[in-house]
């Protein structure tokens, strides 16, 4: 899966399975923070699958599910597609609004600050 792109039901699932690592029906529907039937955790689980976002084993009578898309890659092209979407391609915009209106303790604007000079040296 190239550039994944998630409803946010899939996103969802894929959230509990990227914490966990893997998941069964049961799981991944007990750690949803909503209430969601064990049939539609296994529809989605299913479309992942179609998607390429997720594999399964067989586990007993059961599956396990496991991602096969990063978080980072996920978010990455969620990212992106924000930036370009909403804020017209503007990086400055995306980090203005990520940073705005919350704490950021100073190790975090250390951190933001060599990601910068970095990039701004060139550096990957």
């Amino acid at each position: 899966m190239r550039d994944p792109t998630f409803s946010d039901r899939e996103l969802d699932i894929m959230s509990v399975l990227w914490r966990r690592g893997s998941g069964s029906v049961s799981e991944v529907m007990e750690a949803l923070e909503d209430e969601v039937g064990y049939t539609t955790v296994l529809k989605f689980l299913q479309i992942l699958e179609k998607k390429g976002a997720v594999r399964h084993e067989a586990e007993g009578r059961a599956y396990r599910y496991f991602p096969l898309v990063a978080s980072e890659t996920a978010g990455e092209t969620a990212l992106a597609r924000i930036r370009d979407k909403i804020f017209g391609g503007s990086a400055e915009l995306v980090l203005a609004q990520l940073i705005s209106g919350r704490e950021v303790s100073p190790e975090e604007l250390e951190r933001m600050r060599r990601i910068l000079d970095e990039l701004e040296e060139g550096e990957p």
